[in-house]
């Protein structure tokens, strides 16, 4: 794994630094504040460019990035920005996935679709990232309980909810989040 140098990165959140590692042919970031508690907050937020850049309506990615962004400032921690795209099928079958969404698959069925699991994602750099940090602990936000359970050498102490309002183009995604993939909404 390779690992930047760290650089500052003022946002309308706060003021963090920023770290980037490099696994193979993906590049990860590390957001974080200056001071880290003991037990640091942490995110782990799969790249989504409709949501987080884009401004989606479909998805709820962008308001947890943010949610995320204003309780790392307030608490001290870590947002762990992953690049997998799609839940880990990229952009190009993202898009595809979406147009099999608009004629009324779900997320999940519009994945099974094309070919794919209903969640491609792989969470083995998190651990390495910590380890740099020299973190053993942590208090997850996360509604995902596959991220609760994807450590072997980091405990999670707490697991704080990421609580965002639903809105008319992403209740279906919501709902199938939570009784197909088991997100505690």
């Amino acid at each position: 794994m390779k690992i930047s140098d760290i650089a500052t990165l003022p946002t309308k959140y706060g003021i963090f630094k920023i770290q980037s590692f490099k696994e193979n042919d993906k590049e990860h970031l590390a957001i974080f504040t200056e001071k880290l508690p003991e037990i640091p907050y942490i995110r782990i937020h799969s790249e989504c460019l409709t949501g987080d850049a884009l401004g989606s309506l479909k998805c709820d990615c962008g308001d947890q990035l943010a949610f995320a962004l204003k309780t790392i400032n307030e608490h001290g921690g870590i947002v762990l920005y992953l690049r997998q795209e799609g839940r880990g099928i990229g952009l190009f079958n993202k898009v595809n996935a979406y147009a099999l969404q608009d004629k009324g698959l779900d997320t999940v069925e519009a994945n099974h679709q094309l070919g794919f699991e209903a969640d491609m994602r792989d969470f083995s750099i998190v651990e390495k990232i910590l380890k740099h940090f020299g973190i053993k602990q942590i208090k997850l936000l996360t509604n995902n309980p596959k991220k609760e359970f994807a450590f072997k050498n980091i405990k999670v102490v707490e697991r704080i909810p990421v609580k965002v309002e639903p809105n008319p183009y992403n209740e279906n995604y919501l709902k199938t989040k939570k009784e197909k993939l088991g997100h505690k909404l």
